[in-house]
C-alpha cells in the first residue's frame, strides 16, 4: 500500500495519525515517515497539532487550521512607522488567542494592548519593542517591553519633578501625559482600572495595580533599561469597557434603535488622542449609524481622526459614521484620515 494511502486510512479510521503510526505500519524510519507527513502538511492536506512527542496530524479544514494556530505569540518589532492596530491584527491572524473569546474580554484586550503599545511607540524612543500575547486556561495576558527612556524617567524629566517617586505619584493621579498636544493621558488610567492586574516596571521600580485585591503598591526591583508593561484579564471577567468609560465621561449620547448621536463638546477638552477616540466609540458597534456632533469643537488631532475614520471604520464597514457641525479644520483632518 502507498504510504499516503496508509496515512489517509489512519485519518479516516482514527481521525488522527502520528509518526509512530506510520513507522509501525510501514517499517520505515521515523525520519522517512516524518518527511511524508511534513510534505502532506506543506501541501495543505493535513494539519499538525502539538509539539515534539505530542505531535499528531489531522485532515486539513478551517477548524483544523484554527486549532493549529498557537495560543502564544511573541514579536520583536522595529519601532519605525509602527501602527499598533496593524500589529494587533497580525497577532489575531496568526494565533488562536482571540478565538471564542468573550466579546467583552476581546474588546478590553483590543483597547489595552493598543494603548500600551502606542505608549511604547510614541514615548519610549526605543529602537525595538518586544510584545508577547498569551491565552491560558484562565486568562489572557500580554506584555509590552521596550529599551527606551523609561516611563518614570520620562515623566520626571518632562514634568521637571525631583524624583522617581514624584513621577510615580504624578502617574497615579490619572489622565496625566508628557505630550498633552498629542495625548490625553487616558491610556494608562483606563487600562489600570480595567485590568485584573497591571504592572509597570522601569529602572528599579515596579508599580502594581491589583484590581482583584483592590490595591496599588510600589516595589523595588532589579534595575533594567526601558519600560515593561504586564497586563492580565480573566477569561470569565464580567467587566464592560464602555461601563468603565461611562463612569468618567460627560459626552452627551442620545440613543435610538439603530443609531446613536454623540455630542462631543466638552469645555476645555481637545480631542487629540487615540485613547479619547477609543473611549467614545466603545460599545457603539451595535448601532447601524453613528452621528458625531462637533458643535463648538475647534479642532481634532491626527491620531483621533485616524482612529475614528480609518482604524475603527475599517473594522466596522457596515456602520455609517456621519458628522455634524464640523468646521474646516476638523473636515481637513477627517479627509486626511480617510485618504
Amino acid at each position: 500500500m502507498d504510504i499516503k494511502d496508509i496515512i489517509f486510512t489512519f485519518l479516516k479510521t482514527k481521525g488522527t495519525v502520528t509518526t509512530a503510526d506510520v513507522v509501525g505500519k510501514t517499517g520505515f524510519s521515523r525520519a522517512h515517515a516524518q518527511m511524508f507527513l511534513k510534505n502532506l502538511a506543506a501541501e495543505g492536506k493535513i494539519v499538525r497539532l502539538g509539539k515534539a512527542n505530542q505531535a499528531h496530524y489531522i485532515l486539513a479544514s478551517k477548524r483544523a487550521a484554527a486549532a493549529a494556530k498557537p495560543s502564544k505569540v511573541r514579536k520583536i518589532i522595529a519601532n519605525r512607522e509602527l501602527a499598533e492596530d496593524k500589529v494587533l491584527s497580525r497577532i489575531k491572524e496568526e494565533s488562536s488567542i482571540f478565538q471564542k473569546l468573550p466579546g467583552n474580554v476581546s474588546s478590553i484586550i483590543d483597547y489595552a494592548f493598543t494603548e500600551m503599545l502606542n505608549n511604547a511607540i510614541e514615548h519610549s524612543e526605543s529602537d525595538k519593542i518586544d510584545v508577547l500575547v498569551t491565552k491560558t486556561a484562565t486568562d489572557v495576558r500580554f506584555s509590552v517591553a521596550d529599551r527606551g527612556v523609561g516611563i518614570f524617567n520620562n515623566i520626571r524629566e518632562k514634568k521637571r519633578l525631583a524624583s522617581t517617586m514624584d513621577a510615580i505619584q504624578d502617574l497615579l493621579k490619572g489622565k496625566e501625559t508628557t505630550a498633552p498636544e498629542a495625548h490625553s493621558g487616558e491610556g494608562i488610567f483606563f487600562t489600570s482600572k480595567i485590568a485584573d492586574f497591571l504592572t509597570l516596571k522601569s529602572f528599579g521600580k515596579k508599580v502594581v495595580f491589583d484590581n482583584i485585591g483592590q490595591d496599588i503598591y510600589i516595589k523595588d526591583i532589579q534595575s533594567s533599561k526601558g519600560t515593561k508593561v504586564d497586563f492580565v484579564l480573566g477569561l470569565k471577567s464580567k467587566k464592560i469597557l464602555s461601563d468603565l468609560f461611562n463612569q468618567y465621561t460627560d459626552e452627551s449620547l442620545q440613543f435610538n434603535k439603530t443609531g446613536v448621536k454623540v455630542k462631543l463638546y466638552n469645555r476645555d477638552v481637545d480631542y487629540v488622542s487615540r485613547s479619547q477616540a477609543r473611549r467614545i466609540l466603545a460599545g457603539l458597534d451595535k448601532f447601524q449609524t453613528i452621528e458625531l456632533d462637533f458643535h463648538n469643537v475647534e479642532t481634532i488631532g491626527q491620531a483621533f481622526a485616524d482612529e475614528v475614520f480609518r482604524v475603527w471604520q475599517t473594522g466596522h464597514r457596515d456602520i455609517k459614521i456621519t458628522i455634524k457641525n464640523a468646521n474646516e479644520n476638523i473636515l481637513f483632518m477627517i479627509k486626511r484620515a480617510q485618504a
